[in-house]
């Protein structure tokens, strides 16, 4: 597969985990989300914080903290949409002691906070 095609999958599976967000259909953001994993597609930044989004909208704040812990362990590059995303899952979730230890990471990580963390 071409880089080319790549590009163009990895921006598919974006635009269709960013529509399930908008639908509520968190478990098929997950589904495009673990296929494009298991297709051998690198998945940045992007893809993971539409995934955690998904999940966050959906109250389901144990699936976008998953999603948060491999992205930890996969990429470096925690910022402030990602926190954000993960800190609102929680939120939604009743889990306001998940929200302050992901504010308190977010701190030692000096991830510069914003008007919505």
């Amino acid at each position: 597969m071409g880089q080319q095609e790549l590009e163009v999958g990895l921006t598919a599976c974006i635009a269709a985990i960013a529509a399930c967000e908008r639908g509520g259909q968190w478990a098929r953001a997950l589904l495009f989300f673990c296929a494009t994993l298991q297709g051998g597609t690198e998945c940045g930044t992007i893809t993971h914080n539409a995934t955690i989004s998904a999940c966050a909208k959906s109250s389901e704040w144990e699936q976008a903290m998953h999603v948060f812990s491999w992205m930890a362990l996969l990429l470096a590059e925690l910022g402030t949409v990602t926190f954000g995303a993960a800190i609102s899952a929680c939120e939604k979730g009743g889990e306001w002691e998940h929200s302050l230890q992901l504010f308190t990471a977010m701190a030692l990580r000096q991830v510069r906070s914003n008007t919505i963390t």
